[in-house]
């Protein structure tokens, strides 16, 4: 199974700060395709997906709305655009023509005709709504072309004052893998259609939903300052954390108490490789099965679901890990010694909790949204799959 978890690993996990707040992406970026033809159509190519935009802001005209496909070549392992007709294209520094900036920027076709999407590859399609977004080729560590990326978590990147947000993808032979991601900032409500074997739908939130994210937002003192410009994006706590706008220390009582619970008591993680038991032992997570012990977490390690709560892709490690992480952010771990948790009425029940992830949830139509790198344990992530994709309809939902 594709996860955010393999998405990260091929584009965030990876990634580098650059410059003024920018990632590198890991991996090859795609610019984006226009009125590409449907992989479905006459002369259609069989490597591609069409994706159909629609622009439902209510706020803002099809002219105003920019889509760029950004990501990785999985076979070559580039970082790619996609252009306007479908084709993966290796990003390079001489595309900074745009006053030191690339300009892979595709516009929504006139006709309504669907963009095409190529594999093998893994990426994001950003949409930038009233304005361009700023992204710059440069070097990376190894000699690489790569991509800097938004991070509007940080006051002085180019796009700080952008209005964009993401759908993130994995597109090749063995299927489609998506989700409407809301990990590093909530902005522009996203709605995900994906049809294929079967026909299936996430990420749409209630009638008002923006809104009332917003406002709950506004009335936690831990969230409000997470609120950028007029309600322009909510900054997730982890970043907020690393731009001290979120209290670095803010988990730790409840850390300690799971610690000193598990000093006393086992708990019982079931993944697809069985039943692990742990305890908490000279200071770490000690589980039986051959699983490496687990160190102490920070509230950074929490948020981020990384560090001391980092998952590998090894079937065995990672799974406890992502378990562990989820019942961090969840609260769940107290209240219950078998994990994970698979009912949602017993989650954020605590005054320290992920209510950031929450709020989303709870504005939410099929309740599901990706809170936080680990929110798709027990399948509470709006995350979708087809193994035979036909078509995607991506909304932009109403403010």
């Amino acid at each position: 199974m594709i996860n955010r978890r393999r998405f990260l690993t091929g584009l965030g996990g990876a990634a580098v700060a650059a410059g003024a707040g920018g990632a590198l992406l890991a991996n090859p970026p795609r610019g984006g395709a226009a009125a590409a033809t449907p992989a479905s159509g006459p002369g259609a190519r069989a490597d591609t997906l069409p994706v159909s935009i629609v622009n439902e802001t209510g706020r803002f005209s099809d002219g105003e709305v920019l889509v760029y496909i950004l990501g990785t070549n999985i076979d070559t392992e580039e970082q790619c655009r996609v252009t306007a007709d479908g084709e993966m294209v290796p990003v390079s520094e001489s595309d900074n023509t745009d006053g030191g900036y690339t300009d892979y920027s595709i516009p929504l076709p006139a006709d309504g005709s669907p963009l095409a999407l190529p594999r093998p590859m893994s990426g994001r399609i950003y949409f930038a709504l009233g304005d361009k977004l700023r992204l710059k080729v440069v070097t990376d560590g190894n000699g690489r072309p790569a991509l800097q990326t938004p991070a509007g978590h940080v006051e002085s990147d180019p796009n700080y004052g952008v209005l964009y947000d993401t759908f993130e993808f994995t597109h090749k032979d063995d299927g489609m893998f998506c989700n409407s991601s809301m990990v590093d900032q909530f902005s522009v409500p996203i709605a995900i259609d994906l049809r294929g074997a079967r026909e299936q739908s996430t990420g749409l939130l209630v009638d008002g939903g923006r809104d009332a994210i917003f406002e709950a937002a506004a009335a936690d003192p831990d969230l409000s300052p997470l609120i950028v410009g007029d309600r322009m994006r909510l900054i997730a706590p982890s970043h907020g954390l690393d731009q001290g706008l979120f209290p670095e220390d803010y988990y730790a009582p409840y850390i300690d108490e799971v610690w000193a619970h598990y000093e006393q008591n086992t708990i019982s993680v079931t993944t697809n490789e069985g039943v692990f038991s742990g305890r908490v032992e000279g200071g770490r997570f000690v589980f039986d099965g051959g699983v490496t012990p687990f160190d102490k977490p920070s509230t950074r390690d929490v948020l981020f679901c990384d560090g001391a709560l980092a998952a590998p892709n090894d079937g065995l490690n990672g799974p406890v890990a992502a378990i562990l992480g989820a019942g961090f952010n969840r609260s769940t771990l107290l209240s219950h010694d078998q994990q994970p948790t698979t009912d949602a009425a017993d989650f954020y029940r605590t005054d320290i909790s992920n209510h950031y992830s929450r709020i989303l949830h709870a504005n939410t139509v099929d309740g599901k949204a990706y809170g936080f790198a680990f929110d798709d344990v027990a399948g509470f992530a709006s995350y979708i799959e087809d193994p035979a994709p036909v078509s995607v309809t991506v909304t932009l939902t109403p403010f």
